[in-house]
């Protein structure tokens, strides 16, 4: 290479960052289709499922919206519960947890099929008739979790993370 060209090249990549800061993301409209999820809960702590539902907002949400447009009933979404989330679906805990609850059971009318582990639910000591109604009792969520991944269903396991910053602190 000559120095006339390494020159030019130079010149070229200098001009293409300067205008760098010009240019913006492309917004890409992904063509989503009907979806078919089985949601995986298993937290160390109860609370915690307050934040994963956010995780079922965030697929619920631009699909049911334009320019998709689904109805509910074209979103396929089981959730399995077999961590320490489990005491939320328990009746006596209604009032501790009813936040949690109240928003389970709204995503339930929308169609979400609630499963809870029977082995879990044993461990905590519950029956069926003790748990919240929108929920079903299932042998083992690990059991659950492979029979819908082989029926096709994509896995999706929240990881809730302690929040460190606010957004204002760090954009």
């Amino acid at each position: 290479m000559n120095r006339s060209h390494t020159g030019h090249c130079l010149l070229m990549v200098l001009a293409m960052l300067a205008s760098w800061p010009a240019l913006a993301a492309k917004f890409e409209q992904t063509p989503y289709t009907e979806q078919k999820v089985v949601f995986d809960f298993y937290f160390d702590e109860p609370r915690k499922a307050a934040s994963a539902l956010y995780w079922i907002r965030s697929l619920i949400k631009p699909l049911l919206e334009e320019p998709y447009g689904y109805a509910p009933e074209f979103l396929d979404l089981k959730v399995v519960v077999h961590g320490t989330e489990i005491v939320t679906l328990a009746k006596h805990n209604y009032p501790k947890y009813k936040d949690i609850v109240d928003r389970m059971r709204y995503y339930a009318a929308l169609g979400v099929d609630f499963r809870v582990c029977g082995l879990a639910a044993e461990d905590y000591g519950y029956r069926a008739e003790d748990l919240q109604d929108f929920v079903k009792l299932v042998p083992s969520a690990i059991t659950e979790l492979a029979h819908w991944q082989l029926q096709g269903y994509a896995l999706i396991k929240p990881e809730i993370l302690p929040k460190k910053y606010a957004i204002e602190d760090i954009r």
